[in-house]
């Protein structure tokens, strides 16, 4: 896949899956804007000192604002939506602040690159890719991370939606649906289990760098899994 002189936003770009994905890119020859909330990201991101990458000090992109100055003035061939985040809790544990957190940070972050992304590749074209999960795919398997469940959901529904809207203009739009992925992180909060069967971020990540190139000329409105063996 060839990403040379083509830019290309990440959000979450400095988690697990996130550098992946950038570091795929790179090596494409893509130029990666990666937007992030604390300092402590942007000084431990190993790319950090790389040329072709542009750390922004972004803020919440739940905000409308923040996401328009994100994407004012690049020349955008592709955005990928990786940010997020997961809380566990039943619904009667999950008050409307919890719930809003979750949607926000999932859904409401997703549907406004989305947007800024659209604004950026009118008359050119280009490729979004969102991060579902796989309780948006199969959401009694939710139980228990409810709102996290709706809210990526409404990622995948939006992915279906979106991409019937702006094929006609080139723009190809995809997701996919990691079941858990093989994170130092999960592998810390669940020492027990399978890790051979979860993914490797860096196999999710080839996915979605598929997707996102100009290798993919006929994919749209997919939400792919990405289990692994899980």
């Amino acid at each position: 896949m060839d990403y040379v002189g083509k830019h290309v936003v990440v959000t979450g770009g400095t988690g697990a899956l996130g550098a992946a994905v950038v570091d795929g890119l790179l090596t494409a020859g893509a130029t990666c804007i990666i937007p992030y909330r604390r300092e402590s990201e942007a000084q431990r991101f190993e790319h950090r000192d790389n040329p072709k990458v542009k750390l922004v000090a972004a803020g919440d992109l739940a905000d409308e604002a923040v996401v328009a100055t994100l994407y004012d003035g690049i020349p955008l061939w592709a955005s990928i939506h990786i940010a997020g985040g997961f809380a566990p809790g039943k619904v009667a544990d999950t008050d409307k602040a919890a719930l809003m957190a979750q949607i926000d940070g999932n859904l409401v972050s997703c549907f406004l690159c989305c947007r800024a992304a659209i604004g950026a590749m009118t008359g050119i074209g280009g490729r979004i890719v969102n991060v579902a999960a796989r309780p948006a795919l199969e959401p009694r398997t939710g139980a228990g991370m409810t709102a996290y469940t709706i809210a990526k959901n409404g990622v995948a529904t939006l992915t279906f939606a979106l991409a019937e809207e702006v094929a006609k203009d080139g723009i190809l739009v995809n997701a996919v649906a990691p079941s858990i992925m093989d994170t130092p992180a999960n592998r810390k909060s669940m020492p027990k289990a399978d890790f051979d069967a979860w993914p490797k971020v860096e196999d999710v990540a080839a996915t979605i760098l598929f997707l996102a190139s100009q290798d993919n000329k006929v994919t749209r409105g997919a939400i792919v899994p990405v289990y692994g063996k899980s």
